[in-house]
């Protein structure tokens, strides 16, 4: 696959926004403002064009709205990117500690965490939520962020 055959940033955004186009956030906003913001706290923290697309499909697997088969075997990306993504992908019943280990592990994507985790633990963000999961989340997001060392 050549340079010019990878998807560039804004067919990535596309992409991202029509798979989680029917999605909304724990607060009821459209999901594709959370992956913006963390596209963009990516680009903000110096990250580069692979990142950036990692942001923007940081959760793609995860929810399900793109397969594992598509982002591994056909999507015109990088093999960093699609690493970056696959390690940001929780499986299910995974601990953090693994979870976490994974990230540190795979090149570019603690940057990605990073600015994924700034923009969820956002105040402005979870003061839309209920006291009980403004709570649990917070307090998920600052152990996530002590496993990676940004603490």
């Amino acid at each position: 696959m050549t340079d010019n055959a990878l998807l560039n940033l804004t067919e990535v955004e596309a992409i991202a926004r029509n798979a989680h186009a029917a999605q909304t956030d724990k607060a009821g906003r459209p999901y594709a403002e959370h992956l913006q913001a963390v596209a963009e706290g990516v680009r903000a923290r110096g990250g580069d064009d692979e990142q950036i697309a990692a942001a923007w499909l940081h959760d793609a697997v995860e929810d399900d709205v793109v397969s594992e088969d598509w982002l591994l075997h056909k999507a015109a990306l990088t093999r960093r990117t699609k690493d970056i993504v696959m390690a940001l992908t929780r499986r299910p019943g995974e601990p953090p500690e693994s979870y976490a280990e994974r990230i540190l592990a795979t090149p570019g994507a603690l940057l990605v965490k990073e600015s994924d985790l700034a923009h969820n633990a956002n105040p402005a963000r979870l003061a839309a939520l209920d006291e009980p999961t403004r709570t649990r989340l917070a307090q998920k997001y600052a152990r996530m962020r002590e496993l990676l060392g940004l603490a």
